[in-house]
């Protein structure tokens, strides 16, 4: 092994380490286990189950901690179910008496507040993936009293973080709302993304994913004819969200898995080589506090394996237009001389799907390859990336492995130099932890002349940049 491999493991170990240690420092912060936690780990015998119809070994490096992560990731992503309303809300009332009701309406007394672009992060409930939610809340305070702004971030997010659909979501908050704080009316809209399947996926940011629009109201909100939702969606065109026009999306068929047909019991039907599967899935819905026989969870098990079955491990080699990995020393400087920038050939912006190995959880995005023609004039056909793309992409992975696997297969044959750019959200990062919205991952591997040339590499990442849409 050379000195750069070995410093690409002792990198690796590091990560892995690091990982797993914040997640041994958030576990101590937690003190004893809970019901919730406990519940929790009744979880991870059915991971170990869902890796192993996955064709994974749960003992390689990676994949051991990964139970204990899925386990808590579930736990975070659903800790809705433990928390009450009335716990939030109360003693965040505030008196604020206004201006005189002849006169005009503000504070206490009929002025509407609302509080836009909540992000939050949900389960659907038909296939247990995570989903992307922008939402707006409005209410016209009464009696005097207003709650603390924070309050109704917070609610909302009691409601999110549980097995949902976007419509029930929307009523489940504005219901809570007007109870709880007794306004004149509440007003919710929400705009929410779906992940689409992998082989739908458009680009690195929420382009080619399922969007709808959905929106509930009560009190002084409800009717064709109210000012104060009109007042509502006024305000939010402020911000550049027109619900009106996203109206119809509520009638899209909102989970793509939705539509696949699957037995409408969970785990009892007959034998399939996913059973086991399907039932462990089904235990850690149960694991929840969730009836897994509710009418909208029939054949979410199902689903939720279909989708984890499209990232099975395969051992089957790659042998594309020469693709191998061969014993070439890929990591071997070559020799400095001058390099022609016109024998740099880039293929950018391949769309991938992988599922996170420590989380379960989706990261997608696109991939940049930039290589030194061998020579022969003639470029690698743009389908056969996209072919590696595809393989090293859907499955159980790490974005750091990803990119390196990627690098060294078009090394193989490329022989000159090759460099590799892939641009990733993850889902494990902004639907758990502290949900660190609209970060995105880069990672670059660079292997032959590339790694001489200083120019070479600012001009390949030069064309990535000329090609770049706007950012997201």
């Amino acid at each position: 092994m050379g000195a750069l491999e070995e410093a690409h493991l002792a990198a690796a170990v590091a990560a892995a380490c690091a990982c797993e240690e914040e997640d041994d420092d958030l576990e101590l912060l937690g003190g004893e286990a809970s019901p919730a936690a406990a519940a929790a780990d009744a979880m991870e015998p059915a991971v170990r189950a869902l890796l192993a119809g996955l064709g994974e070994d749960e003992r390689r490096e990676g994949l051991r901690r990964t139970p204990k992560r899925v386990a808590k990731a579930f736990r975070d992503g659903t800790r809705g179910y433990r928390l009450k309303v009335k716990d939030i809300v109360q003693g965040a009332l505030f008196p604020e008496v206004g201006v005189d009701k002849r006169t005009g309406s503000a504070g206490g007394t009929g002025g509407q507040v609302v509080v836009r672009d909540i992000e939050l992060f949900s389960y659907c409930e038909s296939c247990l993936l995570p989903f992307s939610i922008q939402c707006h809340v409005g209410y016209v305070p009464s009696g005097g009293r207003v709650v603390g702004l924070s309050k109704l971030s917070r609610v909302s997010d009691v409601f999110a973080k549980r097995l949902q659909n976007p419509q029930r979501l929307a009523n489940e908050v504005c219901g809570a709302l007007h109870a709880s704080i007794q306004p004149a009316g509440v007003a919710v809209a929400l705009q929410c993304w779906h992940i689409p399947l992998p082989e739908n996926l458009e680009c690195k940011t929420l382009q080619g994913w399922i969007r709808t629009s959905h929106s509930s109201r009560s009190g002084v909100f409800e009717g064709e004819n109210s000012t104060f939702w009109s007042d509502f969606l006024a305000l939010l065109k402020l911000r550049g969200i027109d619900m009106e026009v996203d109206n119809h999306s509520a009638y899209i068929p909102w989970c793509p898995l939705r539509s696949h047909e699957v037995p409408l019991s969970n785990g009892h039907c007959k034998k399939s080589s996913t059973n086991g599967m399907v039932s462990a899935v089904t235990s850690m819905i149960l694991s929840l506090g969730e009836d897994p026989l509710r009418k909208e969870l029939l054949g979410t098990p199902q689903r939720y394996v279909q989708w984890l079955m499209k990232f099975r491990a395969c051992n089957l080699d790659v042998k594309l237009n020469g693709f191998t990995l061969g014993n070439v020393s890929i990591y071997e400087r070559p020799g400095g001389g001058m390099v022609d920038h016109g024998a740099i050939r880039s293929e950018l912006h391949f769309p991938f799907c992988a599922q996170c190995e420590h989380h379960l959880l989706p990261f997608y995005g696109v991939v940049h390859i930039g290589y030194f023609d061998n020579g022969s004039g003639e470029g690698i056909d743009r389908s056969h990336f996209q072919a590696l793309v595809h393989f090293y992409g859907c499955k159980l992975q790490v974005q750091e492995r990803m990119t390196r696997q990627i690098a060294e297969a078009v090394y193989s044959i490329s022989h000159n130099g090759v460099m590799v750019v892939v641009e990733a959200n993850h889902i494990c990062m902004i639907s758990r932890g502290v949900e660190k919205i609209r970060s995105n991952t880069a990672t670059i591997a660079v292997l032959g002349q590339f790694l001489t040339d200083p120019s070479a590499k600012a001009h390949f990442l030069q064309n990535v940049l000329d090609t770049a849409g706007p950012a997201v």
